[in-house]
């Protein structure tokens, strides 16, 4: 969904009419608030803000499994450190 200029109002005019924005909002708008000119918050639908959720989930989970993929890919071409000499190669590092 594209924002508008009109989904953009000043903090002074959103606590003015909350209410109103509110309705907007519950009927499918998103507006951004700013404060000195600079955006400062959304005002979205809560059942909206639960489906970004769910997506950025949805998300890491995904990453998540690429990453172990990839994980077994390097296992598989041989592509395999020592734990242990691993981590005392970091530690060494961070102590450096």
């Amino acid at each position: 969904m594209a924002i508008s200029a009109s989904d953009v109002v000043p903090f002074s005019q959103a606590r003015a009419n909350l209410s109103e924005l509110a309705e907007q909002v519950k009927g499918g708008a998103e507006k951004i608030i700013t404060k000195n000119g600079e955006s400062y918050v959304a005002l979205i639908d809560a059942g909206r803000l639960d489906y970004y959720h769910r997506l950025e989930h949805e998300r890491i989970h995904l990453l998540l499994i690429d990453a172990a993929d990839k994980g077994l890919d390097d296992v598989k071409a041989g592509r395999v450190k020592d734990a242990r000499q691993a981590i005392q190669k970091i530690k060494r590092s961070r102590t450096a």
